[in-house]
């Protein structure tokens, strides 16, 4: 159950990133809004995966899957660029999870 916490906190939490872009710096109250709520959903999850979880497994896939998403959202919906160096270092930050998992069950 908290391995499905912590993918469900990871959604949240690049929902809120994304609503973060769309807040256009606080001036839209309505992706502002979304967006404290989103993190805090997502951040609530997060606490509750950490219950049963290590923290730097749940740290390591928050934070790495969570920026491969965002990125994938930057460069499809806000139009950013997919830059070669770009996409070498979303596939880094995948096998550094990757990695970390790996680690943590040969422990």
């Amino acid at each position: 159950m908290s391995w499905v916490l912590l993918f469900i906190a990871i959604f949240f939490e690049v929902m809120g990133t994304t609503f973060m872009k769309l807040t256009e710096g606080f001036t839209k109250l309505v992706p502002t809004i979304l967006m404290f709520v989103s993190y805090g959903i997502g951040l609530t999850l997060m606490n509750l995966a950490l219950r049963q979880l290590d923290v730097s497994i749940v740290y390591a896939i928050w934070s790495g899957v969570g920026t491969v998403l965002i990125t994938i959202i930057g460069i499809f919906w806000f139009k950013e660029p997919a830059t070669a160096i770009k996409l070498i270092s979303i596939v880094l930050i995948i096998f550094g999870v990757i990695g970390l998992n790996i680690s943590e069950r040969g422990h």
